[in-house]
């Protein structure tokens, strides 16, 4: 390596317009990666020395909660499915992601930055918008489950998984 550093122009887009028109007005200008989604993106570039392995080798029966207590709770990451009390529940890779975070052993208080960093792979700038979105959604799907865990906001700070007030009541 001579150690110049040449900087890498890159364009993530789902839509193969935005990405033709992107490499026809930066044709010349340097290298260029074009992806679909960041998950593409991601496969091009290796893990980080001394970065944690995020894959989940624990097998599916492996109780998202237990300690926290939602045994009810199985997330098969390898697999790509969650549970609840046997029911499987139609969630994105993102929604997936989140809830595993927050459901992961000790259930604790998830920072928005470590939140971002572990959910997208990426650094945290300060725009919660998409991290916001994500435990939007996620929040009105687990809504649906009786019983089931709900996210619960720490202002200006982060999320934590929480069981709905009923389910606590109903533990007294």
């Amino acid at each position: 390596m001579s150690g110049v550093e040449i900087p890498i122009l890159v364009c993530v887009s789902s839509d193969a317009a935005v990405r033709q028109r992107v490499v026809q007005r930066l044709d010349g200008v340097g290298p260029v990666v074009i992806c679909a989604d960041l998950a593409q993106l991601r496969a091009m570039f290796p893990e980080p020395p001394g970065e944690p392995d995020l894959t989940d080798a624990r097998p599916p029966e492996r109780r998202a909660g237990a300690a926290g207590g939602w045994a009810d709770l199985v997330i098969d990451r390898a697999g790509h499915l969650v549970s609840w009390r046997g029911v499987p529940l139609g969630l994105t890779r993102t929604e997936r992601e989140l809830l595993a975070r927050l459901a992961s052993s000790p259930v604790s208080l998830w920072s928005y930055e470590r939140l971002f960093a572990s959910v997208w792979g990426g650094a945290y700038l300060g725009d919660t918008a998409i991290l916001h979105s994500a435990v939007k959604r996620l929040r009105r799907k687990l809504r649906a489950l009786p019983g089931g865990p709900q996210v619960q906001t720490v202002r200006g700070v982060g999320y934590r998984l929480t069981a709905p007030p009923d389910a606590v009541e109903d533990q007294n």
